[in-house]
């Protein structure tokens, strides 16, 4: 295995047709299981914002009950890490592959078993307690999911077009929030507010399973990564044992939290940009009857978000991973002072173009960062390190942000929604990426075949 390395290293071989052809299959496969995972975790969280606060917590005051349910859908976040270590040290030790495949079997079955919950008038307490052990379960199978999707694609591809090609499983996210958000669409224009809350809330939830089957079926169709294999190889020949967390803080920490860092705008943001927004819509400005209304939005915002993202991905190439996430953090700290005001003026056309502009100034920082995160680590442990960085970040970054920006914002039954507290949290944290991004090396063509711990 080579020291490490920082210029371009790319793969115009023999044989860059098959190699070609084989990394669109492979990223064809992180993008679809990627969609499917990211569809059943969006699900909660908009469906926490639409209905779970009543059915699950209906005692409460409607900005209560969403608080609490927004809880549960917090929950999720904190096992997320926890997913992450254990998904990073075996996709380390004994592959990508097959540790996507566990983590996409065990999204299915936590969001199919939410599609059959009795709720809260039918078994009391229990109901809001079995919602959160499956939140919980769907936060640990999406911790292991983000890193070993992006690790397949950045992987097999060469290094010229790394920000283009691991940008797509990234897309999938946004792929996976537009399934999850156009089935709650048509269900709410279909359905009046007592068939949506009886029982159309649980179709999507239970539609999951068909899409868990493809996704599945495409992921067992791909090759294990090949810079992976080789590292395999050279660690079998070492005799101490590989202990990929221990050796990740021990060889990059920095790493670790420049990650975390870089993530606390770009995480926030997307849940402002749609979770949070729902929830301002339907309870702070008076539209609780038109949940289409926002749906709509966040279907044509995030249909952007897709064709979005490859394209700044395949602009990171040229430019680097710095620039653009620099300029996506100034920009939806900036977004943040004007966002709410749209959404509040109740117009179709400013609602759009809230949610629009804000999820393409996200995509500035969401599309390099799978390949920025994966230059950052070495082969051994990068599986762990840009797990262990992306997923404890999302702790004190999308956990809370509905739960903080939902307290902020204060109770709707005084009148008023304190938005400028939202866009003082909202540009605190970009001010914590920006210094993150300061920190951190550019890395936009370096060789991915380096390794502090197998150079010892």
């Amino acid at each position: 295995m080579s020291t490490e390395t920082t210029t371009a290293t790319g793969s115009g071989a023999p044989g860059a047709a098959p190699e070609r052809t084989n990394i669109v299959k492979v990223v064809f496969a992180s993008l679809i299981g990627t969609a499917v995972e990211w569809y059943d975790f969006f699900l909660y969280g908009s469906a926490a914002a639409l209905v779970f606060g009543t059915l699950f917590f209906p005692e409460s005051e409607p900005a209560t009950a969403t608080l609490l349910a927004f809880g549960t859908y917090a929950l999720g976040f904190v096992a997320r890490p926890l997913g992450g270590v254990v998904f990073g040290h075996f996709g380390d030790k004994v592959g990508r592959k097959k540790m996507l495949v566990v983590s996409l079997f065990l999204m299915g079955v936590a969001t199919f078993a939410i599609g059959l919950l009795p709720t809260y008038a039918s078994i009391g307490v229990a109901a809001p307690l079995l919602l959160l052990f499956c939140r919980l379960l769907q936060g640990f199978a999406v911790g292991g999911e983000w890193g070993g999707a992006v690790l397949m694609a950045a992987e097999h591809g060469d290094d010229s077009q790394r920000g283009f090609w691991s940008s797509w499983p990234q897309a999938g996210v946004a792929l996976g929030n537009l399934f999850a958000t156009g089935v709650l669409w048509v269900l709410a224009a279909v359905q009046n507010e007592a068939d949506f809350n009886a029982w159309g809330w649980r179709i999507p939830f239970l539609l999951s399973a068909i899409l868990v089957g493809v996704g599945l079926w495409v992921r067992l169709s791909i090759e294990e990564s090949p810079v992976f294999a080789e590292a395999k190889a050279e660690m079998e020949t070492k005799e101490t044992p590989h202990l990929p967390l221990v050796e990740v803080f021990r060889k990059y920490p920095r790493e670790v939290f420049v990650a975390m860092g870089m993530r606390m705008a770009e995480n926030i943001s997307y849940y402002l940009f749609t979770i949070i927004s729902i929830s301002f819509l339907t309870i702070y400005a008076g539209t609780a009857d038109d949940k289409s209304l926002i749906l709509k939005a966040l279907l044509i915002g995030s249909v952007v978000h897709f064709v979005t993202i490859p394209l700044v991905g395949a602009l990171s190439d040229r430019v680097g991973r710095r620039p653009l996430y620099l300029a996506g953090a100034v920009g939806v700290a900036a977004w943040s002072w004007v966002f709410f005001d749209l959404i509040a003026s109740r117009s179709e056309g400013k609602i759009i173009l809230a949610i629009v502009v804000g999820l393409m100034l996200h995509a500035l920082m969401y599309a390099p960062q799978a390949a920025f995160f994966s230059e950052l680590f070495g082969t051994s442990v990068r599986y762990t390190g840009a797990s262990v960085g992306y997923q404890l970040a999302s702790i004190f970054a999308g956990a809370l942000a509905p739960i903080i920006a939902i307290d902020l914002l204060g109770k709707a039954s005084e009148g008023t929604a304190n938005v400028d507290k939202v866009a003082i949290y909202m540009t605190i944290a970009s001010v914590i990426t920006i210094v993150a991004v300061l920190f951190a090396k550019e890395t936009r063509g370096n060789s991915l075949r380096h390794d502090r711990v197998l150079n010892d």
